[in-house]
């Protein structure tokens, strides 16, 4: 399992996902810049241990309505060459200075093979969704539903901004988030194709 430390992360997560949001074609237009809160997230394992995999679940209050979004990112030890299909500087979220294992080069985990790869490996049942924060700790709250066969990573497609509500047909993975009133909803994060 994925080891948490407790450090800095300079800039924080929240600050890169913030500047690099508003460029997303899924990002809801607000009248004022984002105000990024965590909402909710998990990990998985690089069966390798080399990339850090996280799914962030993050809450725009910046308009009226807010706004909770799904960002699956990837932390790498170095920029990856793109040879082996890992994702390039156009998926670059930004670079951040971890106080324990230095530069951080952080992607938008929807163009990595690596956590593509892990995600359908959780869809299969061949590992287990882990807690954001905390070492050594499942999260039995993301679950896979109505899959029935074999997923390939062709076959999944990220929800982007989280509304409660059942898996489509077809199956997916579902999680929870809290929204800014402490309400705890629970809605798709993965679709299948």
């Amino acid at each position: 399992m994925s080891t948490i430390f407790r450090t800095t992360l300079t800039p924080g997560k929240l600050d890169l996902v913030a500047a690099w949001i508003v460029n997303r074609p899924w990002y809801v237009r607000q009248d004022a810049a984002p105000e990024l809160a965590r909402a909710g997230g998990f990990r998985l394992d690089d069966p390798a241990g080399e990339v850090g995999i996280e799914f962030m679940h993050v809450v725009d209050t910046a308009g009226a309505d807010p706004v909770v979004y799904h960002v699956p990112v990837t932390y790498r030890g170095a920029p990856p060459t793109g040879d082996d299909g890992s994702p390039t500087d156009g998926a670059l979220i930004g670079r951040a200075e971890h106080g324990v294992l230095g530069t951080r080069w952080v992607y938008d985990g929807e163009h990595d093979p690596v956590l593509l790869s892990a995600l359908a490996a959780f869809c299969n049942g061949a590992v287990q969704a882990q807690a954001q924060s905390e070492t050594d700790t499942l999260d039995p709250s993301v679950r896979v539903e109505g899959v029935s066969g074999t997923v390939s990573v062709a076959d999944l497609r990220i929800v982007h901004r989280l509304a409660a509500g059942p898996v489509p047909d077809g199956g997916g993975v579902s999680g929870t988030w809290t929204t800014p009133d402490g309400e705890r909803l629970r809605g798709p994060l993965v679709v299948l194709r």
